[in-house]
């Protein structure tokens, strides 16, 4: 199915729903406001969720599977083409919740659980931004360095890590390089945690609000 397939879809079911909804059927009696609020409503409620389901799936799941069965090169190969997507996609997600909580919760009339979530977004959001612009060209710049030292030892279509620690244990400018990457690899790595863990603290926030 085509990407524009499965985006109309996608639009067609929230439309169902949005009709079916009971502020369409005028169960509400505030009208206008009560119709904004909804719409805002489900605007961070979708936000949250694609950041979460992203942030999700690409930390704990998606990329593992991909080093464990990929050769090492591919696999930075297609790093180098997902994490820009995958930040900016988390970004967006996160200025977007972020907007309708703040409208939905104004900061000078706002309650101090609805004020540390707010917190909670931006930090996500400052996380993300940060790895989009900062740490994400820094990695794929070292990992395109490194790639070309690997080649230059005939190494890196293995899949792991056996053979790039082996070489490095006698090649000083390799191991120079694993280090100077395994740095900045590992404060993205940090910032993608710290953002996943302000999402997480939200989830908490929003079961909290659910009424089954």
């Amino acid at each position: 199915m085509a990407w524009a397939t499965r985006f109309l879809v996608a639009v067609a079911f929230l439309a169902v729903g949005v009709i079916f909804s009971p502020e369409t059927f005028g169960s509400r009696s505030d009208g206008g406001s009560s119709a904004l609020s909804a719409s805002l409503k489900l605007a961070h409620l979708l936000s949250f969720a694609t950041a979460w389901g992203a942030a999700l799936w690409v930390t704990f799941i998606g990329g593992i599977i991909m080093f464990k069965n990929l050769p090492r090169h591919m696999f930075g190969n297609l790093q180098n083409k997902m994490f820009p997507a995958y930040f900016s996609t988390v970004a967006v997600s996160g200025a977007i919740s972020v907007a309708a909580f703040a409208y939905l919760h104004p900061w000078k009339s706002a309650q101090p659980p609805e004020r540390v979530q707010l917190g909670f977004l931006l930090s996500s959001l400052g996380f993300n931004l940060t790895n989009l612009f900062v740490f994400t060209p820094m990695t794929i710049e070292m990992m395109k360095k490194r790639h070309k030292v690997e080649r230059e030892e005939n190494i890196g279509e293995e899949v792991g890590w056996s053979k790039n620690r082996e070489v490095a244990k006698v090649s000083p400018k390799l191991a120079a390089m694993n280090k100077k990457f395994g740095m900045i690899h590992g404060l993205s790595s940090l910032a993608n945690l710290m953002s996943f863990g302000s999402l997480a603290m939200h989830s908490w926030y929003l079961a909290g609000k659910i009424n089954l």
